[in-house]
């Protein structure tokens, strides 16, 4: 079988093609390759999220992409925690 020869740029182009779903696929792939947690890891979040979205009266599984990201700002900036993190974030110099 003869071997293609490929710059980085050009693979991540290629992956640019994909459908979203064979996209997200491979990126699960690739973490699990380098990060043999992150399966783990990321059930644990989908079972908080869901759990946490249940106790606000919500339904995760049957929002929409915009209401997921809407629900995830608001636990943000209602914990303390992460407003302090953001901040030492930017004082830091690590803002954009």
């Amino acid at each position: 079988m003869p071997t293609l020869e490929l710059t980085d740029q050009q693979v991540v182009e290629l992956v640019k093609q994909l459908p979203q779903d064979r996209q997200a696929t491979l990126v699960r792939s690739l973490l699990a390759k380098q990060w043999p947690q992150w399966d783990e890891l990321q059930r644990y979040g989908e079972e908080r999220i869901r759990v946490v979205a249940a106790q606000r009266g919500r339904d995760w599984d049957r929002m929409s992409e915009d209401e997921r990201e809407s629900f995830i700002d608001e636990l943000v900036h209602e914990d303390p925690d992460c407003e302090r993190f953001r901040a030492t974030q930017s004082i830091g110099g690590l803002d954009s």
